[in-house]
Protein backbone atom coordinates (compact mmCIF):
# COMPACT_ATOMS: atom_id res chain seq x y z
CA UNK A 1 0.00 0.00 0.00
CA UNK A 2 1.60 3.56 -0.93
CA UNK A 3 1.84 5.88 1.67
CA UNK A 4 3.28 8.71 0.28
CA UNK A 5 6.13 10.78 1.12
CA UNK A 6 8.30 13.59 0.12
CA UNK A 7 9.46 14.84 -3.48
CA UNK A 8 11.62 12.57 -4.07
CA UNK A 9 11.03 9.68 -1.52
CA UNK A 10 8.36 7.29 -1.81
CA UNK A 11 7.14 5.30 1.13
CA UNK A 12 4.85 2.24 1.10
CA UNK A 13 4.09 0.30 3.65
CA UNK A 14 4.06 -3.73 2.72
CA UNK A 15 3.23 -5.27 5.88
CA UNK A 16 5.86 -5.17 8.53
CA UNK A 17 8.18 -3.82 6.04
CA UNK A 18 8.29 0.31 4.57
CA UNK A 19 9.86 0.34 1.37
CA UNK A 20 11.68 3.86 0.77
CA UNK A 21 12.26 4.50 -2.72
CA UNK A 22 14.94 8.01 -3.55
CA UNK A 23 13.96 8.90 -6.98
CA UNK A 24 15.32 12.27 -7.88
CA UNK A 25 16.78 11.94 -10.80
CA UNK A 26 19.89 11.29 -11.92
CA UNK A 27 22.26 11.73 -8.82
CA UNK A 28 19.72 11.18 -5.79
CA UNK A 29 20.59 13.81 -4.04
CA UNK A 30 18.94 13.72 -0.50
CA UNK A 31 17.08 16.77 0.49
CA UNK A 32 17.02 17.98 3.88
CA UNK A 33 13.69 17.10 3.82
CA UNK A 34 13.94 13.36 3.16
CA UNK A 35 16.46 13.45 5.69
CA UNK A 36 13.94 14.96 7.94
CA UNK A 37 11.18 12.44 7.22
CA UNK A 38 13.24 9.34 7.38
CA UNK A 39 14.43 10.54 10.50
CA UNK A 40 10.69 11.21 11.91
CA UNK A 41 9.74 7.37 10.56
CA UNK A 42 12.41 5.55 12.05
CA UNK A 43 11.95 7.47 15.57
CA UNK A 44 7.66 6.92 14.72
CA UNK A 45 6.95 4.23 12.99
CA UNK A 46 3.35 3.10 11.20
CA UNK A 47 1.86 0.10 13.65
CA UNK A 48 3.72 -3.15 12.72
CA UNK A 49 6.36 -2.24 11.07
CA UNK A 50 9.43 -3.61 11.47
CA UNK A 51 11.62 -3.66 8.52
CA UNK A 52 12.63 0.03 6.69
CA UNK A 53 13.91 -1.52 3.46
CA UNK A 54 16.03 1.55 2.10
CA UNK A 55 16.51 1.72 -2.01
CA UNK A 56 16.33 4.10 -5.01
CA UNK A 57 15.18 4.71 -8.47
CA UNK A 58 18.14 3.64 -10.87
CA UNK A 59 20.71 4.82 -12.16
CA UNK A 60 22.38 5.15 -8.99
CA UNK A 61 22.16 5.16 -5.45
CA UNK A 62 22.56 8.05 -3.95
CA UNK A 63 25.97 10.64 -5.26
CA UNK A 64 25.05 12.51 -1.74
CA UNK A 65 23.09 15.27 -0.53
CA UNK A 66 21.70 18.66 -1.66
CA UNK A 67 23.67 21.93 -0.57
CA UNK A 68 21.45 24.61 -0.35
CA UNK A 69 22.70 27.01 2.37
CA UNK A 70 24.70 30.15 1.54
CA UNK A 71 25.49 31.16 5.79
CA UNK A 72 27.04 29.99 8.61
CA UNK A 73 23.52 29.26 10.65
CA UNK A 74 22.21 27.35 7.50
CA UNK A 75 25.34 25.26 6.70
CA UNK A 76 24.88 24.57 10.35
CA UNK A 77 21.47 23.41 10.28
CA UNK A 78 22.09 21.24 7.59
CA UNK A 79 25.15 19.29 9.30
CA UNK A 80 22.65 18.77 12.26
CA UNK A 81 20.26 17.33 10.23
CA UNK A 82 22.54 14.92 8.63
CA UNK A 83 23.50 14.05 11.93
CA UNK A 84 19.96 13.53 13.37
CA UNK A 85 19.35 11.18 10.53
CA UNK A 86 22.77 8.83 11.39
CA UNK A 87 21.15 8.72 14.90
CA UNK A 88 17.56 7.69 13.31
CA UNK A 89 19.81 4.60 11.26
CA UNK A 90 21.33 3.72 14.99
CA UNK A 91 18.61 4.58 17.52
CA UNK A 92 15.73 3.96 15.55
CA UNK A 93 13.28 2.05 16.08
CA UNK A 94 13.05 -0.04 12.56
CA UNK A 95 15.93 -2.61 11.52
CA UNK A 96 17.12 -0.82 8.48
CA UNK A 97 18.42 -2.99 5.59
CA UNK A 98 20.03 -0.94 2.40
CA UNK A 99 19.63 -2.26 -1.38
CA UNK A 100 22.57 -0.62 -3.15
CA UNK A 101 22.01 -1.25 -7.01
CA UNK A 102 24.00 1.64 -8.18
CA UNK A 103 26.80 3.83 -7.26
CA UNK A 104 27.13 6.15 -3.88
CA UNK A 105 28.57 9.34 -2.89
CA UNK A 106 29.95 10.99 0.22
CA UNK A 107 26.56 11.26 2.50
CA UNK A 108 25.34 8.44 -0.02
CA UNK A 109 27.71 5.94 1.38
CA UNK A 110 26.46 6.93 5.27
CA UNK A 111 23.06 6.19 3.98
CA UNK A 112 24.10 2.44 3.03
CA UNK A 113 26.71 1.89 5.35
CA UNK A 114 24.98 3.22 8.53
CA UNK A 115 21.67 1.00 8.08
CA UNK A 116 21.78 -2.30 9.91
CA UNK A 117 22.63 -4.45 6.91
CA UNK A 118 23.52 -3.01 3.79
CA UNK A 119 23.93 -5.12 0.39
CA UNK A 120 25.51 -4.07 -2.90
CA UNK A 121 25.80 -4.74 -6.60
CA UNK A 122 29.03 -5.86 -7.18
CA UNK A 123 28.95 -3.40 -9.82
CA UNK A 124 28.00 -0.60 -7.62
CA UNK A 125 31.16 2.24 -6.79
CA UNK A 126 31.62 3.74 -3.68
CA UNK A 127 33.67 6.91 -2.81
CA UNK A 128 34.09 10.13 -0.90
CA UNK A 129 34.45 13.30 -3.30
CA UNK A 130 34.56 16.29 -0.21
CA UNK A 131 38.51 15.78 -0.85
CA UNK A 132 38.38 17.05 -4.54
CA UNK A 133 36.39 20.64 -3.05
CA UNK A 134 39.74 20.68 -0.11
CA UNK A 135 37.03 19.49 2.40
CA UNK A 136 37.32 17.16 5.30
CA UNK A 137 34.23 14.90 5.51
CA UNK A 138 34.21 15.11 9.23
CA UNK A 139 30.40 14.20 9.56
CA UNK A 140 31.58 11.28 7.98
CA UNK A 141 34.66 10.36 10.24
CA UNK A 142 32.46 10.57 12.77
CA UNK A 143 31.07 6.84 12.22
CA UNK A 144 33.60 5.61 9.43
CA UNK A 145 36.04 4.38 11.67
CA UNK A 146 33.53 2.78 13.37
CA UNK A 147 33.48 0.00 10.66
CA UNK A 148 36.35 -0.09 8.87
CA UNK A 149 39.96 0.36 10.06
CA UNK A 150 41.69 3.47 10.56
CA UNK A 151 44.09 3.64 7.42
CA UNK A 152 41.00 2.34 5.39
CA UNK A 153 38.89 5.39 6.93
CA UNK A 154 42.07 7.93 5.48
CA UNK A 155 42.63 6.52 2.41
CA UNK A 156 38.77 6.74 1.35
CA UNK A 157 38.30 10.20 2.78
CA UNK A 158 41.79 11.39 1.73
CA UNK A 159 42.46 10.23 -1.68
CA UNK A 160 38.99 10.15 -2.87
CA UNK A 161 39.62 6.41 -4.27
CA UNK A 162 36.58 4.81 -5.46
CA UNK A 163 35.80 0.79 -4.72
CA UNK A 164 33.53 -1.47 -5.83
CA UNK A 165 30.71 -3.45 -4.30
CA UNK A 166 32.81 -6.52 -3.55
CA UNK A 167 35.21 -4.42 -1.82
CA UNK A 168 33.34 -2.13 0.15
CA UNK A 169 31.93 -5.80 1.24
CA UNK A 170 35.50 -6.79 2.26
CA UNK A 171 36.45 -3.21 4.31
CA UNK A 172 33.37 -3.65 6.44
CA UNK A 173 31.61 -1.02 4.76
CA UNK A 174 28.47 -3.00 3.70
CA UNK A 175 27.48 -6.01 4.63
CA UNK A 176 28.01 -8.37 1.50
CA UNK A 177 27.77 -7.53 -2.50
CA UNK A 178 25.92 -10.08 -4.03
CA UNK A 179 27.92 -12.50 -6.81
CA UNK A 180 25.64 -10.53 -9.66
CA UNK A 181 23.98 -7.62 -9.84
CA UNK A 182 20.58 -8.93 -11.00
CA UNK A 183 20.69 -11.11 -8.05
CA UNK A 184 20.63 -8.18 -5.60
CA UNK A 185 16.96 -7.57 -5.16
CA UNK A 186 16.20 -11.23 -4.31
CA UNK A 187 19.35 -11.26 -1.81
CA UNK A 188 17.90 -8.27 -0.05
CA UNK A 189 14.58 -10.21 -0.16
CA UNK A 190 15.42 -13.26 1.49
CA UNK A 191 17.82 -11.12 4.32
CA UNK A 192 14.55 -9.62 4.98
CA UNK A 193 12.38 -12.27 4.91
CA UNK A 194 15.71 -13.50 7.26
CA UNK A 195 14.79 -11.19 10.25
CA UNK A 196 11.02 -11.63 9.74
CA UNK A 197 11.11 -15.04 11.12
CA UNK A 198 12.73 -13.94 14.66
CA UNK A 199 11.02 -12.09 17.05
CA UNK A 200 11.23 -8.34 16.56
CA UNK A 201 11.88 -7.66 20.45
CA UNK A 202 15.21 -9.95 20.41
CA UNK A 203 16.52 -8.28 17.43
CA UNK A 204 15.28 -4.54 19.36
CA UNK A 205 17.76 -6.05 22.12
CA UNK A 206 20.66 -7.09 19.90
CA UNK A 207 20.70 -3.14 17.94
CA UNK A 208 20.32 -1.99 21.51
CA UNK A 209 23.65 -3.78 23.21
CA UNK A 210 25.44 -3.54 19.85
CA UNK A 211 25.20 0.52 19.77
CA UNK A 212 25.50 0.82 24.00
CA UNK A 213 28.78 -1.75 24.01
CA UNK A 214 30.36 0.18 20.78
CA UNK A 215 32.50 2.72 22.95
CA UNK A 216 32.14 0.92 26.71
CA UNK A 217 35.42 -0.78 27.78
CA UNK A 218 35.92 -4.15 28.94
CA UNK A 219 34.71 -4.14 32.13
CA UNK A 220 31.26 -2.35 31.38
CA UNK A 221 30.55 -4.40 28.39
CA UNK A 222 30.56 -7.29 30.86
CA UNK A 223 28.43 -6.26 33.00
CA UNK A 224 26.25 -4.42 30.68
CA UNK A 225 26.06 -8.42 29.15
CA UNK A 226 25.20 -10.02 32.44
CA UNK A 227 22.46 -7.49 33.37
CA UNK A 228 20.80 -7.60 30.36
CA UNK A 229 20.99 -11.59 29.54
CA UNK A 230 19.32 -11.76 33.02
CA UNK A 231 16.87 -9.47 32.16
CA UNK A 232 15.54 -11.14 29.18
CA UNK A 233 15.93 -13.89 30.70
CA UNK A 234 13.50 -13.13 33.22
CA UNK A 235 11.02 -11.67 30.46
CA UNK A 236 11.17 -15.07 28.32
CA UNK A 237 10.25 -17.05 31.60
CA UNK A 238 7.22 -14.67 32.36
CA UNK A 239 5.94 -14.93 29.31
CA UNK A 240 5.85 -18.50 29.26
CA UNK A 241 4.49 -18.55 32.40
CA UNK A 242 1.60 -16.16 31.56
CA UNK A 243 0.77 -18.97 28.65
CA UNK A 244 0.65 -21.75 31.00
CA UNK A 245 -1.98 -19.73 33.47
CA UNK A 246 -3.97 -18.86 30.03
CA UNK A 247 -3.85 -23.06 29.10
Amino acid sequence: MGSGGVEGLQLDVEGPVVVATIDRGEENLVSMEICTVLADLLFDPPPGARVLHLRAAPPVFCLGRERGAGDEVGMKEEAETLVALNRALREGGLVTVAEVAGDAAGYGVGLAALCDLSFAAPSARFWFPEVEAGLAPTVVLAWLPSLVQRSHAFRLTASGRRIDGREAAGLGLVTAAAAHDDELPALVQSEIAALLRHPARAQSEIRAFLRDSASADADTVDRLAVDRLVANSIFLRQGASAELVEQ
